[in-house]
């Protein structure tokens, strides 16, 4: 990157992180220019997670020095997050004793891809997401890629829950490139973050609506030079028509942080209208007698595969504490 202009040691300014590489930064001020930064002991942050920084943070930086292709900044201070994507850490891998990653903060849609085939569609982790999603107030877009491997009747029949209650279903062939401009539309003047299943074609997406292929070991350490897997870090991209799309990791197991067994039923938004049917006002709909749920069930009224959806979340929620 060529440096237009003069830094100036000790000016604060505000900016936005742009990718996460290690103990480095990504960051581009409100003028435009991007810094290599770093935290230091007396950096504070408005978040619950105190020690991270996460693609899409809004921070106040303070510059430093002149690197050969950056500016350098160190971070003073992480802005309250209106939203994040969270996942749980290995702490048997990681020094941070941190339980919780933050991967994406401050979006406005989640966007869940999904694929048909190979790996094949997952609804319970379609459930997971949209969960995450009504909890966090976002805006959730759920995606069918590699449409063009298994485009049959029964991978619509699995959606249909899904378009009755209201959400948006795009269908996709990365490979085809096909159905990428609803998909554009979709995304434009929104920081939307992409996350799903390794392999369900995330990043060849974001490739072709970002116009420019990202090889895997694309993206330089900041720090050594060297390049850095993909799948490892995520990265802020802007879209030639406005907006970003947030490139996240692959997740194999996504945290539900935050949610409860008590909290969890008002998050399936077909129990919103059966609840007050219930017996008990703090029913859980698992085993009470009376349950307003149950009955709608039966009676053909909410998805039962939803339902049973929901009894999956609920018993695990304990276990992932």
């Amino acid at each position: 990157m060529k440096i237009e202009r003069e830094q100036e040691p000790g000016r604060v300014t505000r900016g936005l992180v742009i990718e996460t590489t290690g103990s480095s930064y990504r960051v581009v001020s409100e003028d435009g220019t991007e810094f290599r930064c770093r935290t230091i002991a007396a950096t504070k942050t408005e978040n619950e997670y105190s020690s991270l920084v996460a693609v899409g943070d809004r921070v106040v930086l303070k510059e430093t020095e002149t690197g050969a292709d950056y500016f350098e900044a160190v971070i003073t201070l992480i802005e309250a997050r209106r939203s994040a994507l969270t996942r749980k850490r290995d702490l048997r891998r990681n020094r941070s004793k941190e339980k919780v990653q933050v991967i994406a903060a401050n979006i406005d849609q989640l966007v869940v891809v999904v694929s048909a085939t190979n790996p094949p569609l997952s609804t319970r982790l379609i459930d997971r997401y949209l969960v995450f999603a009504e909890s966090e107030h976002l805006h959730p877009v759920i995606v069918v890629n590699k449409m063009d491997l298994e485009n049959s009747s029964m991978t619509t029949e699995l959606m249909v829950p899904y378009h009755a209650l209201g959400y948006q279903i795009l269908y996709t062939s990365a490979g085809k490139r096909e159905g990428l401009e609803v998909l554009r539309e979709a995304l434009m003047g929104k920081m939307s973050a992409f996350s799903g299943h390794s392999g369900v074609g995330k990043s060849t997406l974001i490739n072709r609506l970002v116009g420019e292929r990202r090889l895997k070991t694309a993206r330089t350490s900041m720090k050594s030079g060297k390049g850095v897997h993909t799948t490892s870090n995520a990265a802020m991209l802007p879209l030639p028509d406005g907006g970003y799309v947030i490139d996240t990791p692959g997740i194999r197991e996504f945290n539900l942080s935050g949610i409860t067994r008590e909290n969890l039923r008002f998050y399936f938004r077909e129990f919103t209208h059966y609840m007050p049917d219930c017996a008990f006002s703090s029913c859980s709909h698992t085993v009470e007698p009376g349950c307003g749920i149950v009955k709608a069930v039966e009676s053909g009224l909410i998805d039962p595969d939803r339902y049973e959806s929901y009894l999956a979340l609920y018993t695990s929620i304990e276990s992932e504490r």
